[in-house]
């Protein structure tokens, strides 16, 4: 990888000795219709290191392909600090912190954590686009991951969360009867709000696995520390279905949680593990718990 320019060498199927380019980066290498589009007219795409016609092109096994299809950010980049957990040519995994919006918006230029991670790439001398495959609201601390071109942001956002297995840990009152299970319950908007979700028989499919890992006291309140896994990933999964459990997150006060022992909702995102769409890698990446909620154990 050099810059922005994704580089290939072409493995193709037993069996075969070649194939269309385009048959190639689409079937084997899971280039969406959208971007195989882009590149053919990006005039960057080269076989062997020789320019070639999209549309003509064919390669064999053994085969060096190269091509750019990186649209410029309109993100500022700001050199913030990054917790991060993994990188390599394709992919970057961070530790967000409590309070950082993940993605820049209108009201909200600047202080993101991807307005950090385009500072990060200059600062290597990369050009990215920023891709982050899914995001965390932002009071909800840990691991965000992000991709570095679009064919892998493709390729890991297709089928939903299928291709990743997110953990998180989080702080409520009291105790769950039963300790572990599987919370399966649709969630649907909370109109007229835009924000609120509720759980809803005619709301989107959700289903949270939890596990009660210790109880505590802290002064007079008793806590239950949970690690949840996320199945299926809705607006506010964890947070409605705690809720609607009748145990909200400590501190998340927007669905009945209390501020008097944390001001942010306690919930972090402490484990990712996914294979890697390129290299076919086990990643099994960690984020210890926040001083904030380490704090209430």
């Amino acid at each position: 990888m050099s810059g922005s320019t994704t580089e290939l060498r072409v493995e193709l199927p037993a069996g075969l000795t070649v194939m269309s380019l385009r048959d190639y980066l689409q079937k084997q290498r899971g280039l969406s219709h959208t971007l195989w589009k882009r590149l053919k007219h990006s005039g960057t795409l080269r076989v062997n290191g020789e320019p070639v016609i999209a549309v003509r092109a064919i390669v064999h096994d053994g085969d060096h392909v190269s091509y750019d299809i990186t649209r410029k950010s309109d993100i500022v980049p700001e050199p913030l600090p990054l917790d991060i957990r993994y990188e390599d040519d394709d992919l970057l995994i961070v530790n967000k912190p409590a309070g950082m919006l993940v993605h820049p918006t209108t009201q909200e230029g600047h202080g993101t954590l991807g307005n950090a991670v385009l500072a990060h790439f200059a600062n290597r001398g990369e050009v990215h686009a920023y891709h982050p495959i899914h995001r965390l609201d932002r009071d909800t601390s840990g691991l965000v991951l992000i991709a570095k071109q679009p064919e892998i942001q493709y390729q890991l956002s297709r089928g939903g969360t299928k291709h990743f297995t997110r953990d998180y840990l989080a702080l409520i009152s009291g105790h769950l009867t039963p300790a572990s299970g599987l919370i399966d319950a649709p969630i649907a908007r909370a109109l007229p709000s835009i924000i609120l979700r509720k759980v809803a028989p005619d709301g989107q499919p959700a289903r949270t696995h939890y596990r009660t890992l210790r109880r505590y006291r802290h002064g007079d309140e008793e806590l239950s520390l949970l690690l949840l896994r996320l199945e299926t990933g809705r607006t506010h999964q964890i947070r409605v279905h705690l809720a609607h459990l009748g145990h909200p997150l400590l501190g998340d006060d927007l669905y009945g949680g209390s501020l008097e022992l944390i001001p942010r909702q306690a919930l972090h995102a402490c484990r990712l593990q996914l294979v890697h769409p390129r290299t076919g890698e086990n990643l099994d990446i960690t984020a210890p718990l926040p001083e904030d909620m380490q704090a209430l154990l």
